[in-house]
């Protein structure tokens, strides 16, 4: 089975510095049927403008994946540490017995826009930490790239999440089709970051989504060069 949300369906936080597009309840935004596929709990879209951002705030039992699309963000949190995260670069915060951090854009310029991701982890009161790697266009072109998977996975190229789950992103060329199975147990969650593609027939474009429940291909095609991250998560 395929359910489809279009980009127009997300809720919106529009600040002065921040625009922010949730395709999941998020804060004051909620909506009972769009809680969590799974352990995936919150996708965030978020451009934000120059010398701005997110405060000193905490965290706790939360795996948080940040997968930078344009433009420099900087991190600093309560352990002391502080850093840069580029473009194609995916950063993991495993925020475990908790954890305070502010995220800012670094440039005085240019805006920074990010994709902030939310996984339940497997379990409670795990060590705070930090995880970060690079990854280049030609990483993902025309293919399926694990930037973030569970421990127990064979594929270890990503950062490492506390779940059994697997981050896939990829820029697919015009014309140029992939495809990748759902299993009985598991579901898929796409979203398109841009461009155009079909779904097993079924449109999507920039901020649309598409879930895949039970066993079932999920085959893609690019309809222009098109960039989206495929998430493959269990459901029971």
């Amino acid at each position: 089975m395929i359910e489809i949300k279009k980009s127009d369906e997300r809720f919106l936080t529009r600040l002065d510095w921040l625009e922010s597009y949730h395709s999941f309840s998020f804060g004051s935004h909620y909506d009972p049927k769009q809680t969590n596929f799974g352990p995936l709990l919150v996708i965030n879209d978020d451009t934000v403008q120059p010398a701005a951002g997110f405060g000193t705030h905490g965290h706790s039992d939360m795996e948080i994946v940040t997968y930078v699309l344009e433009g420099v963000l900087e991190h600093k949190d309560s352990t002391g540490g502080i850093g840069l995260i580029h473009a194609g670069e995916v950063q993991r915060m495993s925020a475990g017995t908790g954890i305070r951090h502010s995220e800012y854009n670094h440039s005085q310029t240019e805006p920074v826009h990010f994709l902030q991701i939310w996984f339940v982890p497997n379990e409670k009161n795990l060590k705070a930490g930090y995880e970060q790697k690079q990854f280049s266009i030609e990483d993902r072109l025309n293919g399926l790239l694990p930037i973030a998977t569970g421990e127990s996975k064979v594929d270890t190229s990503g950062v490492a999440v506390h779940q059994d789950v697997t981050m896939y992103v990829s820029r697919l060329e015009s014309g140029k089709t992939l495809s990748h199975l759902a299993e009985d147990t598991r579901g898929l969650y796409l979203y398109v970051i841009a461009g155009d593609l079909t779904a097993n027939s079924h449109a999507v474009s920039r901020g649309d989504s598409v879930k895949v429940f039970g066993k079932e291909m999920l085959e893609l095609t690019a309809s222009s060069d098109a960039e989206f991250v495929l998430f493959d998560v269990p459901l029971k």
